[in-house]
């Protein structure tokens, strides 16, 4: 068992430093996001991108860093061979918890293009973090439904169509929220250890650049010791982390669409995301009853 102190002395520390790194990155990208703001052409979105991801790539690697110094445990990943730095990648993940998205990062930094996640509205506002994710071309959508649905849609497909301007990599948590046991038993999902997978963002993503993404990565995240808070990342509790990683080809007839189609499209897709699910919970189910 970890000593409370230490753990809270590498808690504040921790802390500090990711502190400094989000006020040092954001000092940096907060004029380019200027220029990009008031200067929208293709020309300029191609240099000012690629200098605002080459400064999310190091604000990861800092956060790496301290994640490594306070966190000793070597990750077991695999999957990470084949990738191409400057390709197009559709990533697709389980979501236990708010750390799922710094492991990400970690994993996939300076392997792929920076990860764009889809983002809800409110998070816009949020200070310092609203505009970098603004500035970095992440989507933000309502996901209220009803009236907002289309404008949700249409949000989502220009920021998709802004994505063929550089390599990039979209990433969508497809069962919408993080899993717990009791959104588990209230969706009477038909798999042991995942929510049933939506393919909102994903469709999405595939309806606007499908034929550019290289392949679909699937993500099985896994937390052996317990599923972590942030804090427990901070302080140093998280011992074990699990990723397993695949290359995926995306079939030719998901990649195209047309309007005509759109709802056998839908169902297809769904189809061949409920395949996806249901292997990853399998390995999950391998990896928690220990035969893996």
């Amino acid at each position: 068992m970890s000593n409370p102190i230490v753990s809270t002395v590498k808690g504040v520390l921790a802390s500090v430093v990711l502190l400094v790194n989000i006020a040092t990155v954001f000092s940096l990208l907060f004029p380019l996001a200027l220029i990009k703001m008031v200067l929208p052409f293709t020309a300029v979105r191609k240099v000012i991108d690629s200098v605002l991801n080459a400064l999310a790539e190091w604000w990861i690697a800092v956060n790496t860093a301290w994640m490594k110094a306070v966190n000793g445990t070597p990750w077991e990943v695999s999957g990470l061979e084949g990738f191409k730095p400057r390709g197009w990648y559709l990533v697709n993940a389980n979501h236990q918890s708010w750390v799922d998205i710094l492991v990400l990062q970690r994993v996939f930094n300076r392997r792929i293009p920076l990860l764009k996640f889809f983002l809800k509205r409110e998070l816009l506002y949020v200070p310092i973090m609203g505009l970098a994710w603004w500035a970095l071309d992440f989507p933000f959508m309502r996901r209220k439904g009803g009236k907002t649905a289309a404008k949700d849609i249409e949000t989502a497909r220009k920021s998709c169509e802004k994505f063929r301007v550089i390599p990039t990599s979209v990433i969508s948590f497809a069962e919408g929220t993080r899993y717990t046991r009791a959104k588990h038993d209230q969706q009477k999902s038909p798999y042991k250890t995942l929510l049933k997978p939506k393919t909102g963002g994903l469709g999405m993503a595939l309806e606007t650049i499908g034929p550019q993404f290289d392949a679909l990565v699937d993500v099985t995240i896994d937390y052996p010791d317990g599923v972590p808070t942030f804090w427990d990342l901070l302080t140093g509790r998280v011992s074990r982390v699990r990723v397993d990683v695949r290359q995926v080809q995306i079939p030719a007839a998901l990649s195209n669409v047309d309007d005509a189609s759109v709802g056998a499209y839908r169902n297809q897709l769904q189809a061949w995301v409920n395949e996806q699910w249901q292997r990853k919970d399998e390995l999950l189910l391998r990896w928690r009853q220990g035969r893996a």
